[in-house]
């Protein structure tokens, strides 16, 4: 019997060997959402507030402008997501658009540190909120934080691994759980507001604070935008998605409206219960606001904020799967990476290379600082992206794009990236933003040897055999398009 059904799943599948498209427009919502929704609507709310000199009126003008940046981004990446639905995201689209070398600088710069060190940071986050229920009065030691983080990157990494249905389910229960979390703070808002006369004095005067100078805006933004961090998710899963002309677009703009409209909300909350210097001076400002206003269930939040933080984390480990499953197709990492495994259709080698790395991150946390210093990088790929798609109009006008976004819209990202690219370096020039720009340049070491003139390592054929029996994987059929499941 069991036989009988192995064959008749190859049989519905062709034998081909490459990722079914088997997430639909709730699925990719929620992978979205999920992936948005982490510990900065927890967390965001104090600096955007601080930076914006306690500001109540500009604080929730920015974060609604970070709001409409991020829509803007979407609007470029639905319309490359729906012409080019190809794993990898930025990164194809990068290498479509401007050729090899920028491409392999992108994933080298990412595959290697950033995405990993963001994916260390959440876990360890999570390990924190997890253990200290257990130390109350006192910090969770150091060694039990990172092995509870290496030890739900494992967990995730093997999920993702085994099946994609099953990191599909892990992402939309959890999303659906954020989801309500947040919905309980916007209702105790609403609650505080219609019974409590002074909740709505913050916003009668809101714009009568002191105004900040620029500087003190784009470090708001910065700090608004780490909230909306992950906007970017659902085009590295293109690949993955039924029907993906009309789905990435419309799943785009529904998750981006919804995370808008919550942390416009939530932000609204807090301050019907707490003042603006309050928010500034809490250490966690949705645990602040529970211990005010639900004292008896305010264990609820610390919860909320782990069932985020854990979704978030499955969406990036997800999302960094893929990433280097693309390098490798595109022949700019190594040939194991790109392999299927042979039962469940998941990239099981580039899951477990990004969980290890990831998981050497969790180890020296100075490492982890350091990404602060590559944030420019992120704002520079989406620029080199949008500057793929004026690229690519031009270039490719024949390209099929069932979504084809206003033209200004792409420009204006453009510039937007430019200015946070050079922002941090200007307002604080520090020698480590070199360090940064130079590890990025050091790909072209590598670049030149492997790439380019296609050096081949000795032996090294045989390793990846000897890897692809171990692990059960196969190379990807090259076609068209994959049976949707």
């Amino acid at each position: 019997m069991e036989t009988s059904s192995q064959q008749k799943k190859v049989q519905e599948d062709d034998g081909r060997v490459c990722l079914k498209r088997r997430l639909g427009f709730f699925d990719s919502v929620c992978f979205l959402v999920g992936s948005i929704i982490g510990a900065g609507i927890f967390v965001s709310p104090k600096g955007v507030l601080e930076y914006a000199q306690l500001n109540v009126g500009v604080s929730l003008c920015i974060w609604t402008a970070c709001g409409v940046v991020c829509i803007m981004c979407s609007l470029c990446y639905a319309e490359l997501g729906s012409a080019l639905p190809f794993a990898g995201g930025e990164y194809y689209h990068v290498r479509r658009g401007l050729g090899s070398l920028p491409a392999f600088i992108t994933i080298w710069t990412f595959t290697l540190f950033i995405r990993p060190a963001s994916n260390a940071t959440r876990a360890l986050t999570f390990a924190e909120y997890v253990s200290r229920p257990f130390y109350s009065g006192c910090p969770p030691p150091e060694l039990l934080k990172k092995i509870l983080a290496i030890g739900i990157l494992w967990v995730l990494g093997v999920i993702n691994s085994k099946s994609i249905k099953m990191a599909t389910w892990v992402q939309n229960v959890f999303t659906v759980l954020k989801l309500m979390s947040l919905t309980l703070i916007v209702v105790c808002g609403i609650i505080e507001l219609g019974s409590n006369t002074k909740a709505s004095e913050p916003f009668k005067n809101a714009f009568n604070s002191e105004v900040p100078n620029a500087a003190q805006t784009a470090e708001a933004f910065f700090q608004g935008l780490y909230a909306y961090g992950g906007w970017n998710f659902l085009n590295y899963l293109a690949e993955e998605i039924k029907n993906p002309s009309k789905n990435i677009p419309r799943s785009i703009l529904t998750a981006m409206c919804a995370v808008i409209v919550f942390y416009l909300l939530v932000n609204i909350s807090y301050l019907t219960v707490l003042t603006p210097k309050e928010i500034v001076s809490s250490a966690a400002v949705s645990v602040t606001w529970a211990d005010r206003t639900i004292p008896s269930v305010a264990w609820i939040i610390p919860v909320s904020v782990a069932v985020s933080i854990f979704g978030s984390l499955n969406g990036g480990m997800f999302m960094l799967g893929r990433l280097n499953y693309a390098g490798s197709k595109e022949g700019h990492l190594p040939a194991i990476i790109s392999m299927l495994h042979v039962r469940y259709m998941t990239p099981a080698p580039a899951m477990i290379i990004s969980t290890i790395i990831a998981s050497i991150f969790v180890i020296p946390s100075d490492l982890i600082s350091l990404t602060n210093y590559f944030s420019f990088s992120t704002w520079l790929l989406v620029g080199l992206t949008c500057i793929s798609l004026v690229v690519l109009r031009y270039r490719e006008p024949n390209l099929e794009r069932p979504y084809k976004v206003f033209l200004p819209i792409a420009f204006g990202v453009i510039a937007v990236s430019i200015f946070l690219v050079l922002a941090p370096i200007i307002q604080s020039p520090k020698v480590q933003y070199f360090y940064a720009l130079l590890f990025m340049l050091s790909s072209v070491i590598f670049y030149i040897p492997f790439v380019y003139f296609k050096l081949q390592i000795p032996f090294f054929d045989k390793i990846t055999c000897y890897l692809q029996l171990l692990l059960e994987v196969s190379p990807t059929d090259i076609f068209e398009d994959c049976k949707t499941e």
